[in-house]
């Protein structure tokens, strides 16, 4: 009986030991990751972000949390690029016309090809990176991209002809900088959220951007007149730290991927209609006046850009890409996407 007694005992400890040893059930973490911006929360490229962040966290079903950091907060606008790929954000929203030298293919959907809004501008630039996959993207995963609205002139001054622009201190970048340079303007670099104070010391009388941020950054208040020209966009990115990437559960992966076209769409979508309601609110609440150009006075202003085309495909060719063929699929995308 104490032989049985015992190797009872002996049973009970050892299934009791095992049951103390044994893996607890899998609990699935919080998956938490850093979105980085730069312009102010109002403004449409943070509009986005928190699109995308409500979106991933409902699609995953809260396996994902998303920290968004709009204003700089987390990281400034030149550095936003270095910043995710050395792992300071998980994610970040870049504008490329800030680093022409450095996203050659991309920056191409800002040469004045004919444009009409972001709408086209988003998916035209979507599908160009697709095809030319650049090299510069090769370290972080791409998001979405997606564009502004054409630029036009906001200015203190009335600007409705080729003399009334000539000299005139007005704030661009990239590629809309050689744009007012070849009507004449003197185009003045610097982050958007720059401007604001810029406009008030009177560093730049205007500039040259897209019309929502007449009401995102009250720059109807100091700027009452614009002069519509309707003529390049500026491209923007949204890229993931590669590392963080590859980290993601693939269901996760699966439904950031998924995203990627509607995002770019929507952004366009919503970045058309919020530039109408801009113009608005700058008419009625401002009384800025839009300065419509005739049309020879618009085809003299085109004329003074026909070399940019041009000039782009020698000096991009003369770097082993492919420019002509880029061109050539730009203004093909153009047609295609406005129908």
């Amino acid at each position: 009986m104490k032989k049985i007694g015992w190797f009872l005992i002996g049973i009970f400890t050892a299934t009791l030991l095992s049951a103390f040893m044994a893996p607890m059930p899998s609990v699935a973490e919080t998956v938490k990751l850093n979105y980085a911006n730069f312009p102010p929360a109002p403004t449409f490229p943070c509009v986005q972000m928190e699109r995308w962040k409500t979106e991933v966290e409902k699609r995953t079903n809260g396996k994902v949390l998303v920290n968004t950091f709009p204003g700089g907060t987390l990281l400034g606008a030149k550095n936003m690029m270095d910043g995710v790929i050395a792992g300071q954000a998980d994610i970040g929203c870049l504008s490329m016309a800030y680093q022409p030298g450095r996203f050659v293919v991309t920056n191409a959907s800002s040469l004045p090809l004919g444009i009409p809004n972001a709408t086209v501008g988003s998916l035209v630039l979507w599908d160009l990176y697709q095809k030319y996959q650049p090299e510069e993207f090769a370290k972080v995963k791409v998001l979405t991209m997606f564009t502004t609205a054409p630029t036009n002139i906001m200015s203190k001054v009335p600007v409705r002809t080729l003399d009334d622009i000539k000299g005139l201190d007005l704030r661009a970048s990239g590629g809309a900088a050689k744009i007012l340079a070849a009507w004449g303007a003197n185009p003045v670099g610097m982050p958007m959220p720059a401007t604001v104070e810029a406009l008030q010391k009177g560093v730049v009388k205007g500039l040259y951007s897209s019309l929502e941020v007449m009401k995102d950054f009250k720059f109807a208040e100091t700027c009452k007149y614009v002069t519509v020209t309707d003529t390049v966009i500026y491209p923007f990115a949204v890229v993931m730290n590669m590392d963080k990437w590859n980290s993601l559960p693939k269901d996760v992966q699966k439904v950031m991927d998924d995203l990627r076209v509607e995002q770019a769409q929507w952004t366009g979508n919503y970045m058309d209609n919020h530039v109408k309601t801009a113009i608005e609110w700058s008419k009625t609440n401002q009384g800025v006046e839009f300065i419509q150009l005739s049309k020879e006075e618009k085809a003299n202003w085109d004329a003074k850009l026909d070399f940019m085309a041009t000039k782009w495909i020698g000096d991009t060719s003369a770097k082993g890409i492919p420019a002509q063929a880029i061109v050539d699929d730009l203004k093909r995308m153009i047609a295609e996407k406005s129908k």
